[in-house]
């Protein structure tokens, strides 16, 4: 499973890629909002190829305004994908834009109903929010391991993004349920790092080494 930042911040995309443990980031507007962005296009461009996928949320209403937006963001030359909501409009763009060869991913995913359709529309991603599942007392995890399992049934190329993840438990657990890829907060990445026992390892490693030469 390859990992994602799920950040419109800059400068934690920049450390955490530096780090070399992700493969892009995800956004949306009110991540974007949060790091005082004031205009996406200008944030596309100055995306970094470096950096990986950038994962861009169009915001139009309608199906024609949301693959406007979408193709003047790809038109800027940078690895991106489009996400697009799971609606009828969204999966509408999807499949307009999926028909360009233009990376997709569905998000605001709760059913595996939705999964199919999204899957059927051409996404290249889908994004079910394992978190915001919880929240309602429903089984988030379960729904990464059953769209899994009817992906590979179907043959289904789409991959599984999964979202909302809160907590390093949660990123463990979609691993195990079978997404390809999992989006994580600036604060999961850095708790993802961080056992006990390494950190104890490294004190005893360093007070080795102060009696030792280079």
């Amino acid at each position: 499973m390859h990992l994602l930042l799920d950040s419109g911040a800059v400068n934690e995309i920049r450390e955490a890629s530096s780090w070399g443990v992700i493969r892009g980031a995800t956004t949306n507007p009110t991540l974007l909002r949060k790091a005082g962005v004031e205009s996406i296009t200008r944030f596309v461009s100055s995306w970094e190829p470096s950096w990986g996928t950038l994962h861009v949320e169009v915001f139009a209403a309608d199906r024609e305004g949301m693959v406007e937006q979408a193709l003047r963001w790809v038109a800027l030359g940078k690895p991106i994908a489009i996400k697009v909501p799971c609606t009828p409009e969204g999966l509408a763009a999807c499949r307009q834009l999926a028909q360009r060869d233009i990376p997709v991913n569905v998000t605001l995913v709760f059913s595996l109903s939705q999964a199919l359709l999204a899957a059927e529309a051409g996404a290249t991603y889908v994004s079910p929010f394992v978190g915001r599942l919880e929240d309602h007392g429903m089984k988030g995890v379960q729904l990464v391991a059953d769209i899994r399992n009817g992906y590979d049934r179907t043959g289904v190329p789409t991959q599984i993004l999964a979202a909302s993840l809160r907590n390093p438990q949660h990123v463990q657990e979609v691993a195990l349920a079978g997404a390809h890829w999992a989006t994580v907060p600036w604060d999961v990445l850095q708790k993802l790092f961080h056992h006990p026992l390494t950190v104890d390892g490294l004190k005893r490693f360093d007070a080795d080494a102060a009696h030792l030469q280079d």
